[in-house]
């Protein structure tokens, strides 16, 4: 059993295939037990989504439910006040022991990461592990891994434009969430 756990900080609104897809490439790759899938909370760097956390917690959860490496964790919806990656790592790092935590990055999230609160704290938390993303340039630090893999063009914003519009989400989300989307209504114009 592999000592390193990934780290995969979302939104989840929706989640989609593409979360899956790097999920099970990093695990792969980079020798992880199993990739945390944690939906964000109350969002620090954007506005919050008219989906409330809990509701973004279950469509992780029916993401995750065919991802036998893909678990989901609540830490940040059961935190109080907005959601930042450093905080997240440490109180994760208190319930791994000894485990590592890799975080799991986008090309396009790795770019941002010095604007993020305690960028610095993240680096010492975790080992950064990223996977190219459409429009992004792949330049990383030394010590950084890269997840190769083929660049996933799916992105929650078209998903919920798609269904807003009433056409048709498969290919970009699991059947499970798709199911959970229509049940609940969400996304509608």
């Amino acid at each position: 059993m592999s000592n390193r756990i990934g780290v995969l900080g979302s939104i989840c609104n929706p989640p989609h295939l593409g979360h899956a897809t790097l999920a099970r490439s990093a695990a792969e790759q980079l020798g992880l037990s199993h990739v945390l899938l944690i939906p964000t909370g109350t969002p620090a760097h954007r506005e919050e989504p008219a989906v409330d956390p809990r509701t973004r917690l279950w469509l992780a959860e029916a993401a995750a439910a065919d991802e036998p490496m893909l678990e989901v964790s609540a830490i940040e919806v059961d935190r109080p006040g907005p959601s930042f990656m450093a905080e997240t790592l440490s109180l994760l790092a208190l319930q791994v022991g000894a485990a590592e935590l890799v975080l799991l990055l986008g090309a396009d999230q790795y770019a941002a990461l010095d604007t993020w609160h305690d960028p610095a704290g993240i680096r010492q938390l975790a080992s950064i592990a990223v996977a190219p993303r459409a429009g992004s340039v792949l330049d990383l630090d030394p010590g950084v891994e890269e997840i190769a893999m083929d660049v996933v063009d799916v992105s929650s914003t078209e998903i919920r434009r798609r269904v807003a519009a009433g056409e048709p989400i498969d290919g970009l989300v699991s059947r499970r969430v798709a199911a959970l989307i229509a049940e609940l209504g969400l996304y509608r114009a």
